[in-house]
Formats: C-alpha cells, sequence, structure tokens
C-alpha cells in the first residue's frame, strides 16, 4: 500500500511539474499596456484594461489592426472573445504588412468572428489576399459554437501548413495550406463606413497569451466532425490518403487522361507547365482547340475536387457522368456540368434560364447559389484567382461546392431533374445524368483556363 501511495505521489508531482513547465512557457500579450503592439491602416481606437483589449469601431475609416511587433511562425494563440452584435471583427496570424503590397494592406490569415447568421466564427478568411479559405459550410457543430453576448474562448494552432482553430473547445477548422510561415498577430477593428448605427461597438480580446515552445506536446487532437481543407498543390495530404484520395492527374504528365473523341491526349489545345493543366487560347470556340480531355476510368459514386483559374472572359467547364459515345460530332461531350466561367465578363452568363449557366451551376439546368449566407448571394470567380471546385456524388445525390461553399444540390433520378432536362439543351439526349457510371471532364472552350491539384475518392 505504501508502494502504491509513492507511485501516485510520483505520478502527481510529474504532472503538476508538466503542467507547470507548459504555463510558464506562455508569454502574455498584454499586461496593463500596448506596449507589444502598433496600430496599422485604419483609425479605430483601442483600449487596454488590465488584460482585456477594447476595440471601438468608427465611422469613416477603413479596418484597423492592432498587429504585435514580434513575428510568429509556429505557435499556439489563446484568448477569449466578446463583440456586440453588429461588428464583424477577427485576429490576424501569419499576416504582413509591405509597402509594395497594396500600399502596406494588412494580409494574411484571419480567424473570424462573427456574430451574423450565418455563424461562420472561427472560419479562416485570407485577409486582402485569396478570401475565403475555410467559411465554415461542411461543419454544423463547429458553426454552433460561438456565443453571441458572451465570452469566447478561442484557439489558434499554426504548426508548419497545419493550421486549426477552436471555439469553446469546439474544432471549428482543419485547414492545410503553405502560402505564408511567418507574421504578426493582430486584433481587428473592422470598418463599418458611414454607418452610424453601428459607430462605438466593442469587440473585446482578453488575455490573450502564446506558446511558440513544446508545442507538439500541447496540440489539441483533431475532431471527427472538423473536415480537412487542403491547398496544396498536387499533393495529399496523410489524411486525403487515409480517407482514400489519390491524385487524379499527377501534374507532370498526361497519364490517366484522353481526347474525348480520340483514345490519346490532344497534341494541340493543351499544356502542362509548373505543374498546372492549360488550355491555350484559341478564341473561345467549343472543343476547336484540342478538344476536351476524360479520365480514361469511370466512376459512379465520387468526391473530386481540383483548383480552376480562369483568364477575364473565360468559359470552361467540369463533366461528370459523361458518355463519350454520345455526340460524336462538333461541340463537346455530353454529362452533366459543374460551368467554369467569368460570370461578369462571358455572355453566357446571362443565357439559359434565371442564370442558370453561371459558375458553380449544373450549367443550363440549376442556378448556383450559396446555401449558406443569408441573402442566398454566390460568391463567384474572379479572373486570375484559383478556385476551389467540388463535386460530391453519392447515388442519386449530387452537391456543386465553389472555394468550399454549396452552391447546388440536387438528386439526378428525380421526377424534377428529368422536367429541368426537358426544358434544356440536353432534352435530345435520352435518358441525359442518369448513367451508373461515366468519365470525369475537363473542357476546353477556346479560352485559358488552368487546373491543378486534381484528386478524388470513390465512395
Amino acid at each position: 500500500m505504501k508502494k502504491v501511495r509513492i507511485l501516485v505521489a510520483i505520478v502527481v508531482s510529474v504532472l503538476i511539474g508538466i503542467s507547470s513547465v507548459n504555463a510558464q512557457n506562455w508569454t502574455n500579450l498584454v499586461d496593463g499596456n500596448l506596449d507589444k503592439f502598433e496600430k496599422r491602416n485604419g483609425t479605430a481606437e483601442y483600449k487596454v484594461n488590465g488584460d482585456e483589449i477594447i476595440g471601438i469601431s468608427k465611422v469613416g475609416t477603413p479596418s484597423t489592426y492592432l498587429c504585435t511587433k514580434e513575428m510568429y511562425t509556429d505557435f499556439i494563440l489563446e484568448v477569449d472573445v466578446k463583440v456586440e452584435v453588429g461588428l464583424n471583427s477577427g485576429i490576424q496570424f501569419r499576416s504582413n504588412s509591405f509597402s509594395d503590397y497594396k500600399n502596406g494592406q494588412v494580409h494574411g490569415y484571419q480567424c473570424e468572428i462573427d456574430p451574423g447568421e450565418r455563424k461562420w466564427s472561427g472560419g479562416i478568411f485570407d485577409q486582402s489576399r485569396r478570401g475565403w479559405i475555410y467559411p465554415v459550410t461542411m461543419n454544423e457543430p463547429g458553426r454552433q459554437a460561438f456565443k453571441n453576448g458572451e465570452w469566447n474562448k478561442y484557439r489558434i494552432e499554426a504548426v508548419g501548413n497545419e493550421i486549426r482553430t477552436w471555439i469553446n473547445g469546439v474544432q471549428v477548422t482543419n485547414l492545410v495550406d503553405d502560402m505564408t510561415a511567418e507574421g504578426f498577430v493582430a486584433f481587428q477593428v473592422h470598418s463599418i463606413g458611414n454607418s452610424k448605427e453601428r459607430d462605438g461597438l466593442t469587440v473585446r480580446w482578453k488575455g490573450p497569451r502564446i506558446l511558440t515552445e513544446n508545442i507538439n506536446e500541447n496540440r489539441w487532437p483533431v475532431a471527427a466532425h472538423a473536415k480537412e481543407f487542403s491547398f496544396l498543390k498536387n499533393e495529399l495530404t496523410e489524411t486525403e490518403k487515409r480517407k482514400g484520395f489519390r491524385l487524379l492527374w499527377d501534374g507532370k504528365t498526361t497519364k490517366g487522361w484522353r481526347g474525348a473523341k480520340m483514345d490519346k491526349f490532344p497534341e494541340a489545345g493543351w499544356e502542362i507547365k509548373d505543374g498546372e493543366l492549360c488550355t491555350i487560347e484559341s478564341g473561345g470556340a467549343e472543343s476547336r482547340g484540342g478538344g476536351d480531355i476524360v479520365t480514361i476510368e469511370k466512376y459512379s459514386n465520387f468526391e473530386l475536387e481540383l483548383d480552376f483559374k480562369i483568364t477575364e472572359g473565360a468559359n470552361s467547364g467540369i463533366k461528370y457522368f459523361v458518355d463519350t459515345e454520345l455526340n460524336k460530332g462538333a461541340g463537346s461531350a455530353i454529362g452533366c456540368e459543374f460551368q467554369i466561367l467569368d460570370d461578369k465578363k462571358h455572355p453566357d452568363a446571362k443565357n439559359g434560364t434565371s442564370a442558370n449557366r453561371t459558375v458553380g451551376s449544373l450549367y443550363d439546368l440549376i442556378t448556383a447559389h450559396s446555401f449558406s449566407e443569408p441573402d442566398k448571394k454566390k460568391r463567384g470567380a474572379n479572373p486570375g484567382d484559383w478556385c476551389k471546385a467540388r463535386v460530391i456524388v453519392n447515388g442519386s445525390h449530387v452537391e456543386h461546392y465553389l472555394n468550399n461553399i454549396k452552391v447546388i444540390e440536387y438528386d439526378r433520378h428525380s421526377q424534377m431533374f428529368r422536367a429541368l432536362v426537358a426544358y434544356s439543351k440536353y432534352k435530345k439526349w435520352p435518358d441525359f445524368g442518369q448513367a451508373a457510371d461515366g468519365h470525369i471532364l475537363l473542357q476546353e472552350h477556346g479560352n485559358k483556363v488552368d487546373f491543378r491539384s486534381v484528386k478524388i475518392r470513390e465512395l
């Protein structure tokens, strides 16, 4: 019995010792003053009260950032947050401000503070660069973690290319991205324009502290509900491999692909350059420059993900359930299409019915709109920016995602789908969209469009 007591005492002492060491490694960012910070970009006011920062919104100023003077690479950041409804805010990290980039605009990763209806608090917004890279659209527990009118405990882990966030102990994001490895931490007071109703609203950050040592020993486990979003170029993460993803294009060769109307890869119309699969500009004619390309294999139930980048006025598409025996004549091969388009500059955005030929739409059948934001307004694809397309097919159920936001959902075996087909350009193709399987197609439409990071897992 005595030995057991001694053993218990030793274990307790070790645990207390570990806890003490870990606690001592944390650095408090605020201790009665803001000496560790400098203000950038705007003129909103910040006050300090003990270990609490109070940001106050101000009419007529751009977004304002209270930035640490120190730069951080790998770290764990914890802070309690409270914001008045009506004010959007965020916590910048691995962020920077360079005179030669947008005249010193603060840019980089932002962990969202959003008391609005869409409930994207804890999501990752790439400020003044790519926009939303991890909207909270596929994580319902994460959406519900933030509590309006209360203190919310935020935790951000940035280790290598892995970025994860928690609110009140609930994991919200699980991002893999290698764009920026180092930068400052900043607390944002968002611009309110000229809204006098929102003048003087406050956002509070209490007890911000950062850990830069013994990080791996202090990381939290990943929750099953937190889907991983990866932005690595032509590379699978270990999680993706475990879940059955494989690269559908290897980033270097034409292996696994052929022309939609030939038994080899087209000799014209396409090029592989810098890890990108690119269509070559040839005047905008449909499948005339070299023709569409399709996977050699066929697929039935799957999750397909890829990055695409359009040029101004460009038109292209991603098709699935493609039957290459149909339409042996001119034009594109036949299949269900995730439309790729410059909605602002290409005339096809105004054709069809109710904008059902815009980017992300099920071409000529169903119009894309946001399933995650109250106004349902879809965020488009800007020329020159990489966008992420995702198509999930499980039996008859199909979903389209544009930049990780759901924009389409339908049942391809339903009476409604058949009715839509009957009034579309596909009405002449019997049983359109009903096949048990089919090829996946990347469209050559005579405009320059780039593709990369093409991956798939079968469900």
